[in-house]
């Protein structure tokens, strides 16, 4: 048996042991080493398994195995496009690795992006203002151009708003999901779905079929941020599942940027605390992407002088080939430097100039047309903002009240 061959019955093995349902992460790792992989938890007797599981966990792994027919259900698993892969495999995500309990296995559908980049999650509230959804938009696009990998888990709001933007801009985008990567959830965003099949990738710790659960998304949060050099937050409230995933985060040792935003805007209270307690300010764009790359590379030298250091202890080479992947291999030169709504160029001037009036706060159209000339009447200014909102680029609020549209970058 070649070594490629061992690797795929290793698979086949570590499906088996990854399925079974009654098992924690530590126990799943103590069995592997106690065996020397999971081929060999599975040939293991009773008395080997109770080193690492309780009576009852090995009656019922007992059972399972029984039952379960090990190549029939890595081939099923294989035909749908999804792989497993567990940490002792070089394919695993190196940031992935690093963290506290790191996953033993996980399960991917699509093509996990080359870590030749910094990473970042971006995060925050579901149901998202106009402001937010501008910002998290503008910022998946400029990070997709820049080469940043953009991760996220996929949910609806500030999540799927980013990776959306930063696929549509040519970057690469990672998904991470509190339920099987087979399962699209939330189901509205099956279009982000797709996308991320054909350009990047979706990963869970979840067997496949495993429907999403509330419990389920603590734990994925986890795993968001593990595979991030930093988190940015677009707007959370002060109890927010957004919160979770920052102090997993900080525990991981990854940076955090937080978007500022009203002291009265409730979304905007959870990162006006984060702030309050050391978080770093992301202003714009351009400063975030610089600040990003230069952590990046300094952590490459560090790996690479580190590996450098152990080959010519262990008398091999003295390169690091990660080191040499990249030390800026994806790195390019942003043009948009803020957000700043720079769309008002291309209207036709009476256009330009009610766009320009509006902002992220809803206004009435009285209150944007004391904003401009005298020589604007209100029935222009309604007839200008009705055009504005037909072209995605200003929303009606509620009745009478408008404001710039959050969408208007991506749609």
């Amino acid at each position: 048996m070649n070594r490629k061959e061992w690797k795929e019955r290793e698979k086949i093995y570590a499906c088996w042991l990854c399925n079974f349902p009654y098992i924690d992460n530590r126990q799943l790792h103590r069995l592997s080493e106690l065996c020397g992989g999971p081929e060999a938890v599975y040939l293991a007797d009773n008395e080997t398994w109770e080193q690492v599981l309780t009576p009852k966990q090995v009656k019922y792994l007992k059972e399972y195995t029984a039952s379960w027919r090990p190549e029939a259900e890595y081939g099923k698993m294989r035909e749908e496009g999804i792989e497993i892969l567990t940490i002792d495999e070089e394919e695993y995500p190196e940031r992935l690795r690093e963290i506290p309990d790191a996953p033993y296995g996980i399960f991917v559908r699509g093509k996990l992006p080359v870590a030749d980049a910094p990473a970042v999650a971006v995060i925050g509230a579901r149901d998202c203002s106009e402001y937010g959804k501008y910002v998290a938009a503008e910022l998946g696009a400029v990070l997709g151009q820049q080469g940043v990998i953009v991760v996220s888990g996929m949910a609806r709001g500030i999540d799927g708003i980013s990776q959306e933007a930063a696929m549509k801009a040519k970057g690469r985008s990672l998904g991470v999901l509190g339920c099987g990567v087979d399962i699209c959830y939330p189901a509205q965003n099956r279009r982000i779905y797709g996308q991320l099949l054909e350009t990047g990738a979706i990963l869970s710790t979840y067997p496949v079929g495993t429907p999403a659960r509330p419990q389920n998304f603590p734990p994925r949060n986890r795993i968001v941020s593990g595979l991030a050099d930093a988190v940015v937050v677009v707007e959370a409230r002060l109890k927010s599942g957004t919160l979770i995933t920052v102090d997993m985060a900080l525990e991981q040792g990854r940076d955090v940027y937080v978007v500022p935003g009203r002291v009265t805007d409730r979304l905007s209270d959870g990162c006006n605390r984060l702030l309050r307690q050391g978080a770093e300010v992301l202003l714009s764009p351009g400063s975030f992407l610089e600040e990003i790359w230069q952590n990046w590379e300094k952590k490459q030298q560090c790996a690479e002088k580190q590996t450098a250091g152990e080959r010519q202890k262990n008398g091999g080479e003295s390169v690091a080939r990660r080191g040499e992947k990249g030390k800026s291999g994806g790195r390019k030169h942003s043009r948009k430097k803020e957000f700043s709504p720079d769309i008002a160029e291309r209207l036709d001037p009476e256009l330009a100039a009610v766009f320009r009036a509006l902002d992220f706060t809803p206004q009435s159209p009285e209150e944007i047309r004391e904003k401009l000339p005298e020589k604007y009447r209100k029935i222009q200014v309604i007839s200008c903002l009705m055009r504005l909102c037909v072209e995605a680029l200003a929303v009606q609020i509620s009745p009478g009240r408008f404001s710039l549209s959050g969408r208007r970058t991506t749609e």
